[in-house]
């Protein structure tokens, strides 16, 4: 018996995916837990197991296409069975008569839908591109399920309209125009100035769903609140030698959680949110929101992009509790399965953003707005110190550079709140008890 392909949801926000590729083409042979195809939600990029045996018989939607959650996307049989219509919900099929008058009632049913009701269907994310884009929905014609419009829709009705003002107003010569139009569609068109004359020395690719919100959400986060970074560096020695009898112990097997620098860190951050509540906050623009709990941002460095999950009730957990549920998050989040409602910038309350590894000494985190603040974790570096008596030696030091927006937070308030981190990194020794 045929089985339906249908595209998950992922957190209860999400409405439409983004169909990414094929895995399968139509005739191929499928077995359980095959990867079938990609797909992208507004926040984060999945890929979905074939949950039957047998021949991928039919694809309704294709790479690119906005598909509704919930939606059947292919269907997978045995040879010689029929593909199952994703508006046929009989369990036999209808006569031939009655199947073409019901499709005439289905698509006369879209067009009162689409046309006659006055209410537009049109997916979240087309919505918003047309609000960005400056696309009149009126009279906008939808190739998505049941005339719906989506975002291809609106990026086509926007080159249009593009186009049509560069003819009429922009002085362009008709014979430019005419050779624009040739070009095949998506084909890519050399800037003045910004490619060489002749080879093919680069390639143009377009940017992922995912790399466009993230650019999208890191300008508007820069655009939209006021920013600035403090640093300073806090003594290592002692987290060090905590980290290192946590090693011992996992090692031995007294624990099973390998607790890392970067676990302790954002334990050490923990308490000091819960001294510096007015950091632990949400910038509301004519209000701010205190948070009792602290809901622990972190950004974690995928394959797909930057991620940034939230581990709720943080300040709940004993510190190897805090370190299993960080590395499972992180590894949810590299292996696509997160769940997506975590990554919503309103799921934390504070940030830690970590490249220590990567050797960095300071940089200038952004904020996940409408957080108030981002720590950024450095690498641990030798920095002279003053141990007493006039007697000097180097001793490792790591970095701390924190962002804050100063529209919510003040410099002395951000200040005595990355004194009160590095404090906590200084004074780890309750945790050995």
């Amino acid at each position: 018996m045929a089985t339906a392909v249908i595209m998950p949801r992922q957190g209860q926000s999400v409405e439409t995916c983004l169909l990414g590729q094929w895995f399968k083409e139509i005739g191929d042979e499928v077995k359980t837990g095959d990867l079938l195809f990609s797909y992208e939600t507004d926040k984060a990029s999945f890929e979905e197991e074939a949950k039957a045996d047998g021949y991928l018989l039919a694809r309704y939607f294709e790479s690119g296409d906005e598909v509704p959650v919930l939606a059947e996307v292919g269907v997978i049989g045995e040879k010689g069975e029929m593909a199952v219509s994703r508006i046929e919900t009989a369990d036999s099929p209808a006569p031939a008569v009655e199947q073409e008058e019901q499709a005439k009632v289905i698509e006369f049913q879209v067009e009162q839908s689409v046309q006659v009701s006055g209410r537009i269907r049109i997916s979240p994310l087309a919505r918003n591109m047309a609000a960005r884009m400056g696309v009149d929905l009126a009279g906008l014609k939808g190739t998505g399920p049941q005339g719906r419009i989506i975002a291809r829709d609106v990026e086509k009705a926007s080159l249009v309209r593009g186009r049509g003002i560069r003819e009429q107003g922009a002085g362009i010569p008709e014979k430019l125009v005419t050779e624009q139009e040739r070009q095949p569609a998506g084909s890519p068109r050399a800037l003045p100035g910004n490619g060489p004359a002749k080879g093919t020395d680069f390639e143009v690719k377009p940017l992922t769903n995912i790399r466009k919100l993230i650019a999208k959400a890191m300008h508007a986060s820069l655009q939209n609140s006021a920013q600035l970074t403090h640093h300073l560096s806090a003594d290592a020695r002692n987290i060090l030698a905590i980290r290192k009898n946590f090693k011992k112990d996992f090692e031995s097997g007294k624990i099973r959680e390998n607790v890392t620098i970067n676990d302790l860190v954002c334990y050490a951050v923990i308490r000091a949110l819960k001294e510096h509540p007015q950091v632990n906050t949400h910038f509301l623009a004519d209000r701010i929101k205190y948070f009792s709990k602290v809901h622990l941002g972190l950004a974690v460095d995928t394959d797909r992009g930057l991620m940034v999950t939230a581990l709720q009730n943080a300040d709940d957990l004993s510190v190897t509790g805090l370190s299993s549920r960080l590395q499972q998050l992180a590894a949810d989040c590299r292996k696509g399965s997160i769940n997506p409602d975590l990554l919503s910038p309103e799921a934390a309350t504070f940030t830690v953003s970590n490249l220590g590894n990567y050797g960095v000494e300071m940089f200038t985190p952004i904020i996940n707005l409408p957080q108030t603040a981002i720590l950024g974790v450095c690498a641990i570096l030798p920095r002279p110190k003053e141990l007493g008596d006039g007697v000097y030696a180097f001793v490792p030091h790591m970095g701390l550079s924190l962002t804050y927006d100063h529209r919510a937070l003040d410099g002395g308030e951000a200040t005595r709140f990355l004194a009160a981190v590095r404090s906590q990194i200084e004074n780890l020794t309750l945790l050995t008890q």
